[in-house]
């Protein structure tokens, strides 16, 4: 572990608090790189161990939050710009590409863990409540030409998802997708409904 001095404390680096890139996140980037156009402005949120947004650093302007300080500590080492917050809290900008690989694992109470890591997995009883604060805020933080890409499970039950992009106003369709030991993972474009019926 490296210790680093920050203005307020000192903090620990600990690279086991840190979400390390799976599949989930191999996925996201491959379809990411495809859908970023070459002068796209793209937000990163929860960036993690950084390898989504270290791919874009030299070619487009981005930027990352994460609020668990390993991982933004981590992703900054890259040379990434990041903020340490919990989704878009700090953030002031507008953006044409977001990029999101949530929380998504389904977690009862009695099965937390009090670690910085049980971020970048909790997603609430059925692994849809960061999913569902995200997209009550996201359209605020997109250009008009924006969308977002956000990475999602078979494990979360589909008529929540439905329910989530119906009452916050989003259209999506698929644009990747992988089986991995029995378990979905896809990527979903998603752009604000008003700009589908204009």
């Amino acid at each position: 572990m490296q210790r680093l001095q920050t203005n307020s404390y000192e903090l620990e680096l600990d690279s086991n608090q840190v979400y390390q890139p799976a599949e989930d996140s191999w996925l996201l980037l491959h379809a990411a790189k495809k859908e970023a156009n070459a002068t796209d402005t793209i937000l990163e949120i929860g960036v993690g161990s950084g390898v989504i947004a270290e791919q874009f650093l030299q070619t487009h302007f981005i930027v990352g939050t994460d609020m668990n300080p390993h991982a933004a500590q981590t992703t900054y080492r890259k040379g990434v710009p990041v903020l340490r917050a919990d989704l878009f809290f700090g953030i002031c900008a507008r953006f044409d590409l977001i990029l999101f690989n949530p929380p998504y694992l389904p977690t009862k109470s009695e099965e937390r863990v009090n670690d910085w890591l049980e971020y970048a997995l909790d997603g609430g009883e059925d692994g849809c409540d960061t999913i569902e604060r995200f997209f009550a805020q996201a359209e605020s933080y997109l250009t008009k030409k924006g969308r977002i890409l956000v990475l999602l499970s078979s494990l979360n039950p589909k008529e929540r998802i439905h329910d989530i992009f119906m009452r916050y106003g989003w259209s999506f369709s698929c644009i990747a997708e992988e089986i991995v030991e029995g378990e979905r993972l896809y990527v979903l474009q998603c752009v604000p409904q008003m700009r589908c019926v204009m």
